[in-house]
């Protein structure tokens, strides 16, 4: 199994309630990577494209070597900074403050395009900027006679930039285009609320967007667990994953990517959504014991 993943890198300062100084890692698309690696087996290969900044490519080749069924060739390097992420935790409702400086420019479609003979895609929208809705468009044609299964992630499209770099949200006017002709479609609670101008109920949602050729949606609910909708039938089926309790929690960052890494690679393998979603909601639940990414290797032991 070949899957092929986008998304842009970014560099994370953590800043939990009670330490002063942020914890560092490597955050944004290598979540997903980190995942799908660990999950991989012999026959796999996981071929990541984003980009990195000159400054800090020798030492992220050097932590993605710990995979050994990561293909770095979708790897490019740009002059300057790598994306930096500051996201400040909230100790009391579980809110954050999320900043992003130096973001990358938009992956080009000619960058992506010789990795897209593969078994499945995965897109995460980690900044927003990922890619622009043309290459998303160039990339449905580009294998839509092939069946390749596209698994996307909304992640921070829904956000805009203000000038002191923090995040907020705001709705999509062109979000039917952005969903049309996709396998599968992950989104927060937040995002899909924030996500139309017509600010549609959750259900309003799944009616309008389900018909867009989407095979299934997925509604992550943090602690509370995940929602399927997937399409049977010509009709439309619900299944709700309850939240796992995760005692002792560390960091919340980086669950929603691997619920998605996780949930897009079981349901290449099995073909079975529900025991995808029931997967990656116990995957998700195991990222919370760890800071960053940094324990991901041995997630498939824990899942």
């Amino acid at each position: 199994m070949n899957i092929t993943v986008v998304g842009h890198l970014c560099l994370d300062n953590i800043h939990l309630p009670g330490e002063e100084a942020p914890r560092q890692s490597y955050g944004g698309i290598v979540f997903a990577i980190a995942t799908l690696a660990s999950l991989a087996g012999p026959e796999d290969t996981i071929t990541p494209v984003f980009s990195v900044g000159e400054r800090d490519h020798p030492k992220l080749l050097e932590w993605l070597s710990q995979f050994p069924r990561v293909n770095q060739k979708g790897i490019f390097v740009l002059p300057g900074p790598t994306n930096e992420v500051h996201l400040f935790y909230d100790g009391t409702n579980g809110g954050r403050i999320e900043c992003s400086k130096h973001i990358s420019p938009s992956i080009p479609f000619g960058t992506i395009k010789p990795f897209l003979q593969c078994d499945g895609i995965l897109i995460n929208m980690i900044s927003g900027f990922d890619i622009t809705l043309e290459t998303l468009d160039r990339i449905r044609m580009e294998v839509r006679d092939k069946g390749t299964p596209i698994h996307f992630d909304f992640h921070s499209l829904t956000l805009g930039i203000d000038k002191e770099f923090k995040r907020f949200r705001r709705p999509l006017s062109d979000w039917r285009r952005w969903c049309f002709m996709l396998n599968s479609i992950q989104m927060s609670e937040g995002e899909a609320s924030g996500l139309t101008p017509e600010h549609y109920a959750e259900e309003q949602l799944i009616n309008q967007l389900m018909p867009l050729m989407v095979s299934s949606l997925v509604i992550t609910r943090g602690e509370r667990g995940a929602t399927l909708i997937r399409q049977e039938h010509k009709k439309l089926a619900r299944h709700d994953e309850p939240g796992i309790p995760t005692p002792g929690a560390v960091d919340p960052t980086g669950c929603g990517d691997v619920f998605g890494a996780a949930f897009f690679f079981r349901l290449l393998h099995s073909r079975d959504a529900i025991d995808a979603a029931r997967f990656a909601n116990r995957a998700a639940a195991a990222k919370v014991s760890f800071t960053g990414a940094e324990g991901l290797h041995k997630l498939q032991e824990q899942a």
